[in-house]
């Protein structure tokens, strides 16, 4: 594969950095861009655009909140925008949530042409996707799971597809929907191009690449499994019966903005949110017991600064395109050390600073030292009087 990389501390000089007009992109997308405020490309936009359009396969590598689903919605809608109506491009994405987004990026930047666009999920009725598909679509995002539905349904036929984007590929084979990528991807023509986008590079993503792409350009942001260096990182050892309690003097002592917190459960999420509330704190939860509608409004309500706290389960630590996080809160140590990079990739998004707190109880003292050994170096610990159990140093 040639590979193209870009160190994560070497940024070229403004001056040299090309603004989307230099990209080659069609008219109509630009002034789409100008709408939404965006004139310069990230690093992986940078790269990944112009080869996309050359129609090569790419596997594009980067941090969470980098930019990659411009990275892919830029090229395809540049590619479909004076074409006939058919589908053309299908996007594979592990969560509903990010479903949604992808097709909201669809709509913002196709804004001044004619493409069109529909999130394919499960959680809510099949009937209106149904409509839409059958009535014809240039662009399909879906989860894997419900769009095996409508195919089983012959809802949708892929016999004119030219694209096709597998985003978070790693959280897709990590939720287990290998099986169901498959039987989607034999059902689509062998010649098309192939995009595949992620945030790390385990051996069933290289796997999952050699299978379906052919002679792909890597673009690589950074280095793999790095976290933000924008993002200021900080561990409080903690009683675990002492979390919530040392939650609410964190968030309650000095100003936070837009605070993302992860709970390991969702009874553990709720409990969060109700203690946040008694303290007076504005918060929501967000996890799979609650319905697709119920979670929307809770991104919602989060995004436009009604709620300033949103504790999730790890349903939300990858894919939420929300630009105002302030602070990322580990309330449970991640179990997988790769997750603490895509859960406080949450913050300090395009070039943005944030703070990640880890609270890190005595029986979980072994995986931080694991993220640490992961990410390269030690995370500072920070003693709160009352609450540290004993600072411990890592390996």
């Amino acid at each position: 594969m040639k590979k193209t990389k870009i160190p994560a501390a070497a940024e070229p000089a403004a001056e040299q950095t090309p603004s989307f007009a230099d990209l080659g992109l069609h008219a109509s997308i630009l002034d789409a861009l100008r709408d939404a405020g965006y004139t310069t490309p990230t690093p992986i936009q940078r790269e990944a655009i112009p080869i996309a359009m050359k129609g090569r396969d790419i596997m594009g590598l980067a941090q969470t909140g980098t930019g990659k689903t411009a990275a892919f919605t830029l090229p395809i809608i540049d590619r479909f925008i004076d074409g006939p109506r058919r589908t053309r491009a299908l996007i594979l994405t592990p969560t509903r949530e990010l479903c949604v987004q992808v097709e909201e990026s669809f709509q913002k930047y196709a804004a001044h042409g004619e493409i069109t666009a529909v999130a394919v999920y499960g959680g809510v009725p099949l009937e209106p996707q149904e409509r839409k598909l059958r009535a014809g679509v240039d662009v399909v995002v879906a989860t894997p799971g419900r769009l095996i539905d409508h195919l089983e349904r012959q809802n949708v036929v892929f016999d004119d597809l030219e694209v096709l984007v597998l985003d978070e590929a790693d959280r897709m084979l990590d939720m287990g929907f290998a099986p169901q990528i498959n039987k989607i991807v034999d059902q689509i023509p062998a010649y098309r191009q192939t995009l595949l986008f992620s945030a790390t590079m385990p051996p069933e993503v290289e796997a999952l690449a050699r299978k379906y792409l052919r002679k792909p350009i890597v673009v690589q942001v950074g280095v793999r499994s790095a976290a933000a260096s924008t993002v200021t990182h900080a561990v409080y050892p903690v009683p675990r019966e002492k979390k919530n309690a040392l939650l609410v003097q964190l968030l309650t002592g000095k100003p936070h903005d837009s605070v993302l917190i992860f709970s390991r459960t969702k009874h553990g999420a709720d409990r969060i949110v109700r203690d946040l509330e008694k303290a007076g704190l504005t918060a929501t939860a967000m996890h799979a017991d609650k319905s697709q509608a119920q979670r929307t409004r809770a991104l919602q309500d989060f995004k436009e600064g009604k709620t300033t706290v949103l504790v999730a389960t790890d349903i939300a630590q990858r894919g939420l395109d929300i630009s105002n996080i302030t602070h990322v809160v580990n309330y449970d140590v991640p179990q997988q050390a790769e997750d603490y990079v895509h859960r406080i990739g949450r913050t300090g998004r395009a070039a943005k600073e944030g703070d990640a707190y880890t609270f890190m109880a005595p029986d979980e003292i072994g995986m931080v030292r694991t993220i640490e050994r992961m990410i390269g170096k030690p995370i500072p610990r920070v003693s709160v009087p009352g609450f540290d159990f004993g600072t411990v140093a890592a390996d």
